[in-house]
């Protein structure tokens, strides 16, 4: 039974079940998704747990199926969580695991609940993370989008009574809120805790948010990507930015860009090969978030355009690894910097007719 985070408070208040499975890399909404079921376990007496972490490949399995299958002398009920931070539970944790939720049906003495990473659609095909699923509940949590995330910070100010002012100045307000915390949901969720503590219930200004609301943004080289497809140019600047404070290594910041630029490239030469547009897109192995961004962009991409592009995605490798191009930046980072913004300039909407190539 698969459920979305959403709808777990529901779920936990028509009954419980014996085993559960929360996936995902968004640690605050993983561990407040676990919190919610433990919680839901306690108010109905199971007041004892066990806490294992499958750690390399040697783990023993026997400690946790000697767990499930006993109860402790002080307790009627127990929890038993069991953590996988590698996703990977190993050739003897797969048939483990499997036991461990055939062995949870109809356990109304233990509340099982496995804990993972992110999970790619070939491991959550195996054997194993099947039968969790023909058991069991599992909770699939997906990041918080940076589209999506201004209405979350506000959902979450609404929660402790607060909120910001209505119409434009409320949007500004919360846009200038997810560019601060972009990308680190639980320091995000810790400065809506803070505002809470400095403020009265009611409504933020944005002067108040301006000086209390810390840059904790921390930024991805593949959500950079997502973000010069989309064209957002003041996004990727800031981006960049983080990158190089954070000391990203240039080398893979100038990957993610060229790769873009080569996929671009081999799509466009597919479609004028006869190719439909689905299919060289599925052909390159280009899906999910990046497959619709592509589907924008290429029609308003010319040939011409994206040999610009190469070319300059060419004389960037060169500048990254220590070489001078003439009419270019002698600095990595500032290189990138180009390279970027040209590319954002192609990706961003054009007015129809605005282009003529």
């Amino acid at each position: 039974m698969q459920l979305a985070p959403a709808q777990l408070a529901a779920h936990l208040q028509k009954g419980l079940r014996s085993l559960y499975t929360v996936y995902g890399d968004e640690t605050l909404l993983v561990q407040e998704a676990v919190d919610a079921i433990r919680a839901a376990a306690r108010s109905q007496g199971y007041t004892e747990r066990s806490s294992h972490t499958v750690a390399g490949a040697h783990f023993d399995w026997s400690e946790v199926l000697a767990a499930a299958g006993s109860l402790s002398l002080f307790a009627d009920k127990q929890i038993i969580e069991v953590r996988i931070p590698s996703g990977k539970p190993g050739k003897e944790g797969s048939p483990a695991i499997q036991q461990l939720a055939q062995a949870a049906q109809g356990n109304e003495d233990t509340v099982t609940v496995v804990i993972l990473p992110r999970l790619d659609k070939a491991t959550r095909t195996g054997a194993w993370f099947g039968a969790l699923e023909s058991f069991g509940v599992t909770i699939g949590v997906e990041p918080v989008e940076r589209a999506v995330l201004p209405q979350w910070i506000a959902q979450r100010l609404q929660t402790l009574g607060l909120r910001v002012a209505a119409g434009v100045e409320g949007q500004r307000s919360l846009q200038f809120f997810a560019d601060r915390v972009e990308g680190n949901l639980l320091a995000a969720f810790q400065e809506i805790q803070k505002l809470a503590l400095l403020y009265p219930p009611g409504e933020l200004s944005f002067e108040q948010l301006e000086s209390a609301v810390l840059n904790v943004a921390r930024y991805d080289v593949f959500k950079l990507s997502e973000a010069v497809l989309a064209g957002q140019s003041a996004r990727v600047q800031r981006m960049l930015d983080g990158l190089q404070a954070e000391g990203e290594a240039e080398v893979l910041v100038h990957y993610a860009l060229s790769e873009d630029i080569r996929a671009l490239k081999r799509v466009k030469d597919a479609i004028g090969a006869g190719r439909p547009l689905p299919v060289a897109l599925r052909e390159q192995r280009i899906w999910g978030a990046r497959e619709r961004l592509f589907e924008r962009v290429l029609p308003q991409l010319s040939a011409i355009a994206l040999d610009q592009l190469l070319h300059s995605a060419h004389l960037v490798d060169g500048i990254v690894k220590g070489l001078k191009q003439p009419d270019w930046p002698g600095g990595s980072w500032q290189a990138l910097h180009r390279l970027a913004m040209q590319l954002c300039r192609e990706c961003a909407l054009q007015p129809v007719g605005a282009r003529s190539r």
